[in-house]
């Protein structure tokens, strides 16, 4: 494979060209309801070209090995034809030359794709199992083993396996027009392992469904909030994670302003990592798109912006360094800037310490979804509960989180002590590229002057 594709390399004209190539082999179990509705395995491949000419990029895609030459030729014709926004060069770094295999427990490839499907079945039979008022279920379990190349015109050869495997879990609950719903979510780096021994998790799904049923609807106002580590995570993901993406800066002046490094976003104990070197991690890559090495950037520390994540490409715009960001679906897409694993890191206080002196406030558990817009978003959780002098009370439902990301980061009053990561069979969305395989996370965090409303 690499002599094949480093010849085609040969054929490009421009200041750079780089190739990706892969071999994805995908296996799934979709069960809804008490129905299979797809137990099987899918293979593709293929590859993609990139040729940088003076400040501008060709971009072309082939299926076989054999077809990069011509994916190469057509790269660099399409290199010369675009007008750059700005004429800029890639920045500088260094060749790199690696193999990379997973060490894994129990690799997925191991394990027959009957006892896949019986795993996916005991999960949904325990989601079914919640009686009448249970109306629906989904379950999805899914790995996927990818075998990827990239060659560089500057002499890069980075061969890798990733190895994904997850488990997906939802049941969802109606008494007449009352309808609600939980999920839970599992997925990393780790192999097969990842998915096993979920059956009290997915026991709390259903319980949580029926006991959504009978909780009563929030009262809309502003409270002082604990948020678990799952929305906490979700929150700096989407809400700030994004804004840190430079692709997105640069061409923002309005958004260039808001994020100048050396601003104060937080108290002292808030920062803010993007770190893509933690192995084992559903967001874990050695090397980005773009054969630059991962690594821990922070974003926010001590409370104050130190940094932003980069492409190469995007970098010496603004006279900054790559951070190893430059990440695409797979092969049909061209590399963006986009995060890894994305999280807060954790201070020093216990939870009960977090609850302390709340009077009326709400602990916020889980994530259904959400939007942003610039600096403002709104998140749903799951479920909540009330805090009543200091102590979790009742549950509460309908929960729709508002407000502005900075105003928001500067009311952090406690962060806890307890960091969790999540992956999942989900991802991250930008560009039309979804879901991207991104972990998150965070410690529980505590929030006053929280915007709170009903669904």
């Amino acid at each position: 494979m690499e002599e094949i594709l480093k010849k085609a390399l040969e054929k490009a004209d421009g200041e750079y060209a780089d190739i990706r190539f892969e071999d994805v082999k995908t296996t799934s179990v979709n069960i809804m309801g008490k129905e299979i509705e797809f137990a099987g395995t899918n293979k593709s491949s293929g590859g993609s070209v990139r040729v940088f000419h003076r400040g501008s990029i060709g971009f072309a895609t082939f299926t076989r090995p054999e077809d990069a030459e011509k994916a190469v030729i057509e790269a660099s014709r399409l290199a010369k034809m675009v007008k750059p926004e700005v004429e800029t060069t890639l920045y500088p770094v260094s060749p790199v030359r690696d193999i990379i295999k997973p060490s894994l427990e129990l690799h997925p490839k191991e394990v027959p794709l009957e006892e896949k499907v019986s795993l996916a079945k005991r999960y949904n039979d325990i989601l079914l199992g919640g009686g009448d008022k249970i109306v629906s279920t989904s379950t999805i379990y899914q790995d996927s083993i990818q075998k990827r190349y990239f060659l560089s015109t500057e002499g890069s050869y980075i061969e890798e396996e990733r190895v994904y495997t997850g488990i997906s879990g939802a049941a969802i609950a109606r008494d007449g027009t009352n309808i609600q719903r939980s999920r839970k979510s599992f997925g990393d780096q780790r192999g097969f392992t990842t998915v096993l021994n979920r059956e009290v998790e997915y026991e709390k799904v259903v319980k949580d469904a029926l006991d959504l049923l009978k909780a009563e609807k929030v009262g809309a106002g502003v409270y002082t909030v604990i948020l678990d580590p799952v929305i906490a995570g979700v929150f700096i993901h989407e809400a700030f994670g994004h804004l840190s993406e430079a692709d997105h800066v640069y061409r923002n002046e309005k958004l260039k302003q808001i994020m100048k490094i050396g601003t104060r976003f937080g108290p002292d104990e808030l920062s803010v990592v993007d770190d893509g070197s933690l192995i084992g991690e559903r967001g874990y890559i050695p090397y980005d798109d773009d054969g630059v090495k991962s690594q821990k950037t922070y974003l926010i520390k001590n409370g104050i912006l130190t940094g932003r994540l980069h492409s190469r490409h995007t970098a010496p715009l603004m006279g900054e360094e790559p951070t190893g960001n430059s990440r695409a679906l797979n092969h049909t897409f061209i590399p963006i800037v986009r995060m890894t694993v994305t999280y807060i890191e954790p201070g020093e206080k216990s939870f009960e310490e977090l609850l302390e002196g709340i009077n009326n406030g709400l602990y916020v558990v889980g994530a259904l979804g959400g939007q942003t817009e610039l600096e403002m978003f709104t998140f749903s959780s799951i479920k909540a509960y009330k805090i009543k002098n200091g102590k979790l009370g009742e549950m509460v439902r309908d929960v729709v989180l508002t407000g502005n990301v900075f105003e928001t980061l500067m009311n952090i009053e406690g962060i806890g002590n307890d960091l969790r990561l999540f992956g999942g069979l989900g991802g991250c969305g930008k560009g039309n590229q979804y879901p991207l395989p991104v972990s998150d996370g965070a410690p529980h965090i505590r929030i006053k002057n929280v915007v709170i409303g009903g669904r």
